[in-house]
């Protein structure tokens, strides 16, 4: 795997670029000399976790014949304060579902997801967050 930085203005303005040719743009806070024009390195981490998990959410449902859903992800973190690198402590995530999900199935699907199987999470935990989450059926 190799992604490539490449900064796009005189300020903190950066794009990443994989090896297929997908771009995200990454910028500091205006706070911090940005222009808010992309994501913070901080929540690039929070959006990977909802990726990663969302897709071995959908994998485990497609097993199971369950196709034609909607999932949406909340997530909300608080960041250590007083360190030189103030990492997550605390992430919560909730999942919504749309109706045709069996509730039972898609509380099993994100613990599974969760708890063993999105490399992020456990990365996440590694350097001492605790994930908690909830799931919801709109």
């Amino acid at each position: 795997m190799k992604i490539t930085l490449n900064r796009k203005n005189e300020n903190y303005l950066l794009e990443a670029k994989n090896e297929n040719g997908n771009t995200i743009l990454i910028d500091n806070s205006s706070e911090h000399g940005g222009e808010n024009s992309g994501f913070r390195p901080m929540q690039m981490l929070l959006a990977a976790l909802g990726g990663c998990s969302s897709m071995d959410i959908i994998s485990i449902l497609k097993k199971q014949r369950i196709d034609d859903f909607q999932l949406n992800l909340t997530i909300n973190g608080k960041r250590e304060s007083g360190n030189d690198a103030n990492l997550w402590k605390a992430v919560h995530v909730t999942f919504t579902f749309s109706s045709n999900v069996p509730k039972e199935k898609a509380e099993r699907a994100v613990q599974l997801s969760i708890e063993k199987y999105c490399s992020v999470s456990k990365t996440l935990e590694a350097a001492g967050a605790a994930i908690t989450y909830d799931v919801i059926i709109s």
